[in-house]
């Protein structure tokens, strides 16, 4: 299958920006850095997102759904234990019923793979020596100048582990490119992991143990597999992957406050048993200890103080001496 619409999909959004920031920013290099193609790139983010954005809300619709179902899922995995078919069926005819997908939750990232890979391969070809440069919709001018782009005097078609001849041709520093690169993939590790754990901790940990291994190898697998895989992706395309991360967290915190997580029933009496646990600090003790020892001095006041005559027993004998 030909992705060619892809690319020139992607090429269309990125010229498209890069014009419209051209006539608003220097075309020059400002701090050794190209703005108007740092932000078209940025921008194509945001477009992506914005198109996507439905979808997102679908799969944290979806992902309450399956949080709602998890207790009537464990009853048929109690009633069909052994015997994976039935199990099978059931759970597929429940999710039916009650309009729930599993895969919903996986459709938004899914959507972004070929987004990924467009840029990538649009990014990959900026240099100078490519024989067709005016591919997918480009003009040569506009080609030759996001091949010389810049992040920081670092080209955007530089990579971690890009050859001394590699960067020759490109006209960058070797240690330049490093640096650049090697921030940006060591920021892009750090908010993958953000954005995982960002929805593990709303959310929670998943009982099912398949899904719970899903949710480490999110949290920590990917994270650690981009030490590698960002050595070979070029500069500009971890600024893609920094700002999708980044306008993800953004868009996770924003739906999960308008979508709460569910309360489950056995989550909220721990919650009302541990409140008096965490009010037991400093404050906590002090308010204590006069209820501790209220029933101490209840009986003390209750009882006769000593002189004092209406409470005296002996004075209700003293008639009956007299009638005698």
């Amino acid at each position: 299958m030909s992705l060619d619409w892809i690319y020139y999909a992607i090429s269309w959004i990125l010229l498209t920006w890069h014009s419209a920031w051209d006539a608003l920013v220097s075309a020059g290099a400002v701090i050794g850095t190209n703005w108007s193609w740092i932000l078209a790139i940025v921008f194509l983010v945001v477009t992506v997102r914005v198109i996507l954005f439905p979808v997102f809300v679908k799969q944290i619709k979806s992902q309450r759904a399956m949080q709602a179902l998890q207790p009537k899922v464990k009853e048929l995995q109690e009633k069909h234990k052994g015997d994976r078919e039935t199990l099978q069926k059931e759970m597929m005819e429940l999710y039916r019923k009650e309009k729930a997908n599993p895969l919903m939750g996986c459709l938004p990232m899914f959507l972004q793979i070929p987004v990924f890979l467009g840029l990538f391969h649009t990014l990959k070809r900026l240099r100078p020596d490519n024989p067709q440069p005016t591919l997918y919709g480009w003009t040569v001018d506009q080609f030759n100048s996001a091949s010389s782009a810049k992040l920081f005097t670092a080209p955007l078609s530089g990579r971690f582990g890009s050859t001394a001849e590699e960067l020759s041709r490109l006209g960058a520093n070797s240690g330049t490119v490093k640096i650049v690169a090697g921030v940006l993939v060591l920021i892009m590790i750090a908010t993958t992991y953000l954005t995982s754990r960002q929805m593990i901790l709303k959310t929670g940990w998943a009982e099912d143990p398949q899904q719970r291994m899903i949710q480490r190898l999110m949290l920590y697998g990917i994270p650690v597999s981009l030490l590698v895989s960002g050595s070979i992706f070029p500069i500009g395309v971890i600024i893609y992957w920094v700002t999708n991360n980044l306008f993800t967290l953004g868009q996770q915190q924003w739906v999960l406050r308008k979508f709460p997580p569910l309360v489950t029933a056995k989550t909220a009496p721990a919650r009302k048993t541990a409140q008096p646990a965490k009010s037991g600090g400093l404050l906590g003790r002090k308010s204590a200890q006069p209820v501790a020892k209220a029933p101490a001095t209840a009986p003390k006041v209750a009882g006769p103080k000593p002189g004092a005559k209406p409470t005296n027993p002996k004075k209700g004998s003293r008639p009956a001496k007299r009638q005698g």
